[in-house]
């Protein structure tokens, strides 16, 4: 069975850093690297019916083809970053920051009555989700994620998967082995894990920091599919001029 982690987030460390990134992103601390060039970076509402890219930057691909602001993207597409790009996006009821130097497939997702789809597969790199009401996996190399509708961080290599559930329900599992797992109930980054890829490790889901994503991010892809976050964001905070790398 399962262990079940609960919680809020945890550690003054943790708590000062996000405190921290909300007062320089509201100092404005992030602009863009001078040289980089957007396309996008408007006020974020729903996305328009249509439309799948919200924000990109640098060498962003889909299914190997440079991206721009009106390129589609769908399930059965992979999306594909390299140094210093990023993309923010929407698949259906799904939003996503993909940052550099990331891989990710989002398959297709007709299957059968009662099997579990997968919303996508990170093959490597850093990626943050908001998934739609449903019980679905996300998977790396080295890990599976079973989510019911939530907020998630994932990065990934080959020695390790690191999942931050930012809010709502995961079961946590290595890819090799389902019967090493853990569920976390997760109201804000309650419990970051890293997943380790190494069979000879006594433990392979062992605790891990609050590390490269925030909760404006989190408002930002929310927003951009019509849903709000589980707890209030600060509105006089803006990600509007960070690279998201």
């Amino acid at each position: 069975m399962a262990n079940i982690i609960r919680g809020g987030l945890k550690g003054d460390v943790d708590e000062s850093r996000r405190q921290m990134l909300l007062m320089m992103l509201a100092a404005g601390a992030f602009a863009l690297t001078p040289g980089c060039t957007t396309t996008g970076g408007p006020t974020p509402t729903r996305l328009p019916a249509g439309r799948s890219i919200h924000q990109l930057a640098g060498d962003v691909r889909v299914n190997g083809v440079a991206a721009t602001i009106a390129t589609p993207i769908n399930p059965g597409d992979v999306v594909e970053t390299f140094d210093k790009s990023f993309v923010i996006f929407v698949v259906e009821e799904d939003a996503f920051i993909l940052r550099a130097n990331s891989k990710m497939t989002l398959p297709n997702r007709a299957v059968a009555p009662g099997v579990v789809s997968t919303a996508f597969a990170l093959d490597k790199g850093k990626a943050l989700s908001v998934m739609a009401s449903r019980r679905t996996d996300i998977s790396t190399p080295n890990a599976v994620i079973g989510v019911r509708g939530t907020g998630v961080y994932v990065e990934t290599d080959p020695e390790q998967s690191y999942v931050c559930v930012c809010y709502g329900v995961s079961d946590l599992s290595t890819a090799d082995n389902p019967g090493i797992n853990e569920t976390i109930v997760s109201d804000h980054h309650s419990a970051p894990r890293y997943i380790l890829a190494d069979k000879s490790a006594s433990n392979r889901i062992v605790p891990a920091p609050f590390v490269n994503h925030d909760d404006q991010e989190l408002l930002l892809i929310e927003t951009l599919v019509g849903r709000t976050p589980p707890y209030v964001v600060p509105k006089s905070v803006t990600r509007s001029r960070t690279t998201y790398f």
